[in-house]
């Protein structure tokens, strides 16, 4: 997309503009106002070239109103029509020739300064003016007088070592900015592109055209005149989550276009007689493209497994880093700070304490990605006013006098609206303002549509019929909070836990707590390893359940039904639905994490027990009952005792380690090849020199350990040898 920012000069201290358009292909265009108003633009970071160059390029027959009307033009409007027609070569090679003709008339000085009319100042404060070099000493600045001339000295700049010829110079900016190919702002560009300059076409075209360069200049006069806002980079209108099917997508991207060249060295080497799709295709730079992303890419991850909320957290991960982000040591403090648009979007606790600090976040309670990668928050809507033919009107409290059109006043303000009333209000045709009422309605808005509205608090008290009954609502107008009355509201939050994530909204009474505290706490609760014994907490959030349940972990019924069968391998469900039938539930026993811990699942149901829809089958090694369990829940002292507890060292009682309340089971895989060496091959066994028998005691005839034995630290668990020569090997030899 496109986005402005505005300097101060620091001599003159003059507002200054830049705007850069970002494709998601293609050259980058970075416009700049300098203090002596001229408007310059570097394409791809190269050489810096007046804007006008830039327009007068682009300068086609059509652009302006009076352009069908032009008589230089007429031609070319003829082979324009030519070409729709037939659609033929050589009716566009005809359009192509009249083009070139019209390229003497096109760019002029007058057509570029017709392109800005309304929007530059007059004078010698005039932008354009000072761009082409308008001015007493003559055209030092822009020395060019057509689109001919602009086409090579854009060329001149860009390319300066090679000769500028016509058609090159035209294919340049061709393969520049027109070539879907080479050029592609992508949809979410495009999107915001229209947003930003208020054009309503094209929304498919994914390249430039004329017409946005046009604006966005235009624009950037506006913004200069201080007559438009700038963006703000970190706000998240502006910023948005690439998912992992986009990522692949780019590196799928990358190895086809390897798989193109491949194919293309093949077939000039190989006879076309001969040439068949499996001699010329190669597949494995896509293969090897999607392996690179899988295997080595900062963004493809080892699940954190220490526990379901783990799992859980680490799937609603954020981050600004790896490939096409930031990195760490580049950061500053703008990008890691709380935002306003982050309420209800990204958690404001939940972040990492160390480096990463605020370039890694969570993705809040209720958030959701809409279509062009932006993150969206629910709200209820308020309803201030109502149309006359609404059914919902009938009911409602009239807020304000409604008069019709003679100043009679139809219905006043505090009467209930029955249906009497509502016929008549519906034969006047007025719009009724009502008491605040809270519509049934959820809404989803992306950061930047909620900028434009008034958003209550969630614990504004509602009526059980919707009514707000508050006569003073606290709100939040973008960054600001005010106290307002309720017919001024636009929405409600859903919920208080709306604006932190699934791990925040777990710690009890989170609004008490010190909010480094709470980024501690929440951080922390990720790394509890599952317990023998899990208990779930008698002080919750309400969360606990829908967590479990949400993290995989913890499997329920999808209807009413009965349990056929409940053992330690599986569950199996009838139905009462003939839709659904029987279902089977294998359950996970005593697997590795990737973590090491424990994973183990638990029928939480008996034969025979008849089951609703979605109530637990299936427990955890985390949870209980179908709810997060995560500790256990014990009586907690704050006192000292004789010193042992300096600091932050804790005493327990041994009831705690003697009932197995903290147990917790570990899996560790090891791992040992057997080699081939220069000196022979190595073997297990057995028949270790130099060890007693009583350290064998547990190993099998093969001199792997028994399954089943009980070891302790230093316990050989596998025995091998290895062939040792008579001499020392030399590091050479080693290698």
């Amino acid at each position: 997309g496109v986005y402005y920012t505005v300097e101060t000069d620091a001599q003159s201290g003059q507002r200054l503009a830049n705007a850069k358009l970002i494709p998601s292909r293609g050259a980058w265009l970075e416009f700049e106002t300098s203090a002596k108003r001229i408007l310059s633009v570097k394409i791809d970071r190269k050489r810096k070239l007046p804007v006008s160059v830039l327009i007068r390029t682009i300068d086609e027959p059509g652009l302006l109103p009076g352009d069908h009307d032009n008589p230089a033009f007429a031609k070319f409007f003829a082979a324009q029509k030519r070409l729709d027609d037939e659609g033929t070569a050589a009716a566009e090679k005809a359009r192509d020739a009249a083009r070139r003709e019209c390229e003497k008339v096109l760019g002029t000085d007058d057509r570029v300064l017709a392109f800005f009319e309304g929007v530059d100042i007059e004078g010698d404060l005039a932008y354009l003016t000072a761009t082409l070099g308008r001015r007493e000493g003559g055209r030092n600045n822009d020395p060019c007088e057509n689109k001919h001339e602009a086409l090579l000295e854009l060329y001149r700049k860009i390319r300066p070592g090679d000769p500028p010829t016509h058609e090159n110079a035209r294919s340049l900016v061709n393969q520049l900015f027109f070539n879907p190919r080479r050029y592609d702002l992508g949809r979410v560009g495009r999107h915001k592109l229209n947003k930003r300059l208020a054009l309503a076409d094209a929304t498919d075209q994914r390249w430039l055209r004329p017409i946005d360069l046009i604006e966005l200049t235009r624009e950037l006069i506006n913004v200069n005149l201080n007559r438009s806002g700038t963006d703000d980079i970190d706000h998240l209108g502006n910023r948005r989550v690439r998912a992992v099917g986009e990522l692949i997508q780019q590196q799928f991207r990358i190895g086809l276009v390897r798989m193109e060249r491949v194919v293309r060295e093949r077939m000039t080497i190989t006879d076309p007689a001969e040439a068949t799709p499996s001699a010329l295709i190669n597949i494995r730079p896509v293969v090897a493209a999607m392996k690179e992303f899988f295997g080595g890419s900062q963004l493809s991850q080892f699940m954190d497994q220490t526990n379901p909320l783990a799992e859980l957290t680490h799937k609603r991960r954020l981050s600004a880093l790896g490939p096409g982000g930031l990195s760490r040591d580049r950061a500053g403090f703008d990008v890691r700070d709380v935002h306003q648009s982050h309420y209800g979007r990204i958690c404001p606790i939940e972040t990492p304490e160390g480096p990463n600090i605020g370039l890694i976040g969570s993705l809040a309670t209720y958030g959701r990605l809409n279509d062009f990668g932006f993150i969206e928050t629910p709200y209820r809507r308020v309803i201030s006013e109502m149309a006359s033919d609404d059914p919902k009107l009938v009911g409602q409290e009239i807020r304000e006098d409604v008069a019709d059109v003679d100043g009679n006043v139809v219905a006043a303000a505090g009467t209930v609206v029955d249906k009497k009333l509502a016929t008549s209000l519906k034969k006047a045709g007025l719009r009724v303002p009502v008491r605040a009422v809270v519509a049934d309605e959820v809404i989803y808005l992306t950061a930047d549509e909620e900028d434009r509205f008034v958003v209550g608090q969630a614990n504004t008290r509602v009526g059980e019929d919707g009514r707000v009954l508050d006569e003073r609502v606290e709100v939040r107008i973008k960054e600001e909070f005010k106290l307002v009355s309720p017919h001024e509201i636009d929405f409600l939050d859903v919920s208080p836990k709306q604006m932190v994530s699934v791990a925040a909204s777990l710690i009890p009474f989170l609004e008490h707590d010190d909010a480094n505290r709470a980024l501690m706490g929440s951080n922390m609760q990720r790394q509890a390893v599952p317990l023998v014994r899990p208990e779930a907490p008698l002080v919750g959030t309400g969360m606990e359940g829908r967590t479990a349940i949400d993290s995989g972990h913890v499997l329920v019924a999808e209807g009413d039904g009965e349990v056929i069968e409940a053992s330690g391998t599986q569950v199996i469900v009838r139905y009462d639905d003939k839709n659904l039938g029987e279902h089977r539930i294998p359950l996970i026993k005593f697997q590795r994490s990737n973590q090491g811990t424990c994973l183990n699942q638990r029928p939480l149901v008996f034969r025979g027990e008849r089951v609703r829809a979605n109530q637990p089958l299936v427990d955890s090694s985390s949870t209980q009952g179908g709810e997060l369990a995560l500790g256990q829940n014990v009586l907690c002292a704050f006192m000292s005792w004789e010193g042992y507890n300096f600091e932050d060292a804790i005493i327990i009682s041994e009831n705690l380690v003697r009932e197995d309340k903290f147990t917790s089971i570990h899996i560790e895989k090891h791992e040992i090849e057997a080699r081939d060496t220069k000196l022979g091959a190595e073997e297990i066994t057995r028949d270790i020199p130099n060890v007693g028998e009583e350290a064998l005691a547990n190993l099998d005839e093969e001199g792997i350990i028994r399954i089943g034995a009980e070891v302790r630290e230093g316990d050989i668990l596998v025995g091998k040898i290895t062939p040792k020569g008579e001499t020392e090997l030399t590091p050479e030899e080693k290698l």
